[in-house]
């Protein structure tokens, strides 16, 4: 990571931003939408919805933040990104309401791809799961009040790149706001392709093991896991081991933890809420005046190798224990709601895995 000691050198590179206000981000075009409610031809062409004109600036004129959001219909999908490349996304910025979190579906392809190497709900990859706002101060991952979802994975492409939102909420929804930022530039042959992945287990099976991330294959590195976990037992439940197999391991992992608390970056039960560089936990129930490890508690984690990432040649899989305990000092395996996201780098092909409907998805 050079971070500031890179920000001197002059770069080779072209900025731009995509934004509702210029939907390719292309220069010389941004807030162009007018008050009268003219259609923008580039507005149809990436099938966005017109019915965005602000009445805040009816008695302005052009260039008067006219367009700056968009709408998204019960069971639709719509763009919010389709350029070419060769680029790298720097910034992605999002923020809806939060009731919407859970329920829209974030997709993003890379180099014409059928089947996409990002896919998970909204707020889960912006670590705020449970449809539930936090404050977020890890460097990838970045939320601020009220809602405001940051992400700085640099995501780099050669051919080009297309971000979409499915609506899978069961209404529709409005005040869709984002930007992104991109370099445009040469990609070395060095890059990987960015990749997320959703899982969710409720509850877990007795004495199963929780799948973070399964059936990979190819060269990569693994850079990040975010999980919501909702006990159904009462008293500590972080006693799990995180463990990764790697490059062919079959019984027994490489990388193997300790306990759950100790994987994201805690120590004794935690017992209480933090947001740091690379590590995060936060008991949300206990927020609202609920002892902490109480049963139905909900609880949010973050950690990113960014600084010590899983490299893996050939394949990889990433599980962590659900593990609390019981009567006599023992061990009760746990049957809890567990989802997580998975964040890595790999060289193409990527897997395919079915994702989850509406129901599947749901908090109750």
């Amino acid at each position: 990571m050079n971070g500031l000691f890179s920000i001197s050198k002059l770069k080779n590179t072209k900025t731009r931003l995509v934004t509702a206000e210029n939907v390719y981000g292309e220069k010389g075009k941004g807030g162009m939408a007018k008050t009268d409610g003219t259609v923008q031809d580039e507005v149809t062409k990436i099938g966005q919805h017109s019915d965005i004109a602000m009445t805040a600036a009816s008695e302005l004129s052009q260039g008067f933040k006219v367009r700056p959001c968009i709408s998204i219909k019960n069971r639709e999908k719509i763009k919010i990104l389709d350029v070419s490349g060769p680029s790298t996304i720097t910034h992605i910025w999002i923020t809806v309401d939060k009731r919407y979190l859970r329920g829209l579906v974030l997709r993003m392809f890379w180099d014409g791809e059928e089947t996409p190497s990002v896919e998970t709900p909204l707020g889960d990859f912006f670590c705020c799961g449970w449809s539930t706002p936090q404050n977020i101060m890890s460097i990838p991952i970045n939320v601020n009040p009220t809602g405001g979802m940051n992400c700085f994975f640099p995501m780099p492409f050669r051919g080009s790149a297309k971000i979409e939102i499915e609506n899978l909420t069961g209404e529709d929804v409005g005040g869709f706001f984002y930007a992104i930022s991109l370099a445009d530039g040469e990609i070395s042959d060095d890059e990987a392709y960015f990749h997320a992945r959703f899982n969710r287990v409720s509850p877990l099976e007795y004495k199963k093991d929780y799948v973070i991330l399964d059936k990979i294959c190819g060269k990569g590195h693994y850079v990040g896991t975010q999980m919501c976990w909702q006990q159904n037992n009462g008293g500590w439940w972080g006693e799990g081991e995180f463990k990764a197999f790697i490059d062919t391991d079959n019984e027994f992992p490489s990388y193997c933890g300790t306990a759950t608390e100790d994987y994201f970056g805690g120590a004794w039960c935690f017992y209480d809420n933090f947001s740091a560089p690379f590590f995060g936990y936060r008991d949300l129930s206990a927020q609202g005046g609920r002892a902490t490890n109480s049963v139905g508690n909900r609880h949010s984690m973050y950690r990113f190798h960014i600084a010590d990432p899983i490299c893996f040649e050939k394949d990889l899989k990433v599980t962590i224990q659900a593990i609390g305990w019981r009567s006599e000092g023992r061990y009760l395996p746990l049957k809890d709601d567990i989802s997580s996201v998975a964040y890595w780098y790999q060289a193409e092909p990527h897997t395919v895995q079915k994702f989850y409907t509406k129901d599947e998805l749901e908090i109750i």
